[in-house]
């Protein structure tokens, strides 16, 4: 899971050129004595490509965040610059939210880490945050892979429970404590990601091909884990659904929204008695990306462990905004697990 591919070593000489993402200009102007930022108030945030006032200084922040049922409504993903819905054992689907240009006060529930959850939040160069973890996980983590904070540690301090839900759906991050423990532990706070590569508005709007107003994903014959992602042309953004309710966020009722949705395919192994996966999310293969209404046939690679479109070996541009990535098993195929519809 862990090999470089072919395409992965290609592309990063992609990176390395400067074309991965905006890169900021840190030359400061005198004014009145003291030193002022050249281009103050027309910074872009790295993983949604928006302007920002303040120079981006905060470290992703990545989050195993519960999908169970018991879990619904969750806390936080509305907020998420990149979020990752991925199997884990018994047919259901857990997320990765990655979060740099915000911090909400909590996060949750958090549930336990398995290993490609950490592949992929290194991808991000993330504080990797969850609540439990899997053999093979805990062994990857006590390495030293990855900087990282769990709730088997910080139960009852940076973890709260909720007392309105059952264990283990009911654990609850709360960021400025996650933060204040992450700095004791001399961890890195302020340094951002690369940023993502992001088309210009005016190119966004030149969007054209397949119409795909209704997007419908099958992660399971259970209706619980059956996403629809319906477009909102005056927002301009996908509302996600699941199970036929439309995803609010629990506190704020903020819509979870996606401004862009790649959907993958990957191949999954069952590799334990408890149904632990094995996925392969280094090899590339075949993809949907979605925008503004329309899907494009597409494939996807690998590129230091983020998943990255491409189209006939170029890499794609992200609309400005969130993204949403999700990861469907090889063995189903793109065209019997995603449906489209105008």
């Amino acid at each position: 899971m862990r090999k470089l591919t072919i395409m992965t070593l290609l592309t990063s000489a992609v990176l390395l050129s400067g074309c991965w993402g905006q890169k900021e200009n840190d030359e400061a102007q005198k004014e009145n004595g003291e030193t002022l930022p050249a281009n103050k108030g027309n910074y872009i945030s790295p993983l949604t490509g928006e302007k920002t006032q303040e120079k981006p200084n905060q470290r992703a922040t990545a989050v195993v965040i519960n999908n169970h049922p018991k879990s619904r409504p969750q806390t936080g993903l509305a907020q998420a610059d990149v979020v990752y819905e991925v199997m884990v054992e018994g047919n259901m689907t857990r997320f990765l939210a990655i979060y740099q240009s915000q911090q909400p006060e909590k996060i949750g529930p958090v549930r336990s880490a398995r290993d490609y959850f950490i592949d992929l939040a290194n991808g991000y160069d993330s504080l990797f945050i969850a609540h439990g973890y899997s053999p093979v996980a805990k062994e990857v983590l006590q390495n030293g892979e990855i900087d990282q904070i769990n709730g088997i540690q910080y139960d009852g301090t940076i973890f709260q429970r909720d007392p309105s839900r059952v264990a283990p759906h009911n654990s609850y991050m709360m960021f400025d404590e996650m933060n204040e423990v992450a700095t004791e532990k001399g961890y890195d706070l302020q340094t951002p990601p690369d940023s993502l590569n992001f088309m210009k508005q005016a190119e966004a709007k030149e969007l054209a091909g397949q119409k795909a107003e209704t997007v419908h994903i099958r992660y399971s014959n259970q209706a619980a884990f059956q996403v629809e992602y319906k477009y909102d042309k005056k927002q301009q953004s996908y509302e996600r659904w699941t199970s036929g309710e439309k995803e609010l966020d629990r506190e704020t009722q903020e819509a979870v929204l996606a401004d862009n949705i790649l959907v993958i395919e990957a191949g999954h192994r069952v590799v334990d008695s408890e149904g632990r996966l094995d996925i392969d999310l280094s090899s590339g293969g075949s993809a949907y990306l979605i925008q503004r209404g329309v899907v494009h046939q597409v494939e996807w690679s690998n590129v230091n462990g983020r998943i990255i479109p491409f189209k006939k070996g170029s890499m794609l541009e992200f609309i400005p905004g969130n993204t949403w990535i999700q990861v469907i098993p090889a063995s189903k195929g793109l065209n019997q697990i995603v449906e489209f519809a105008k």
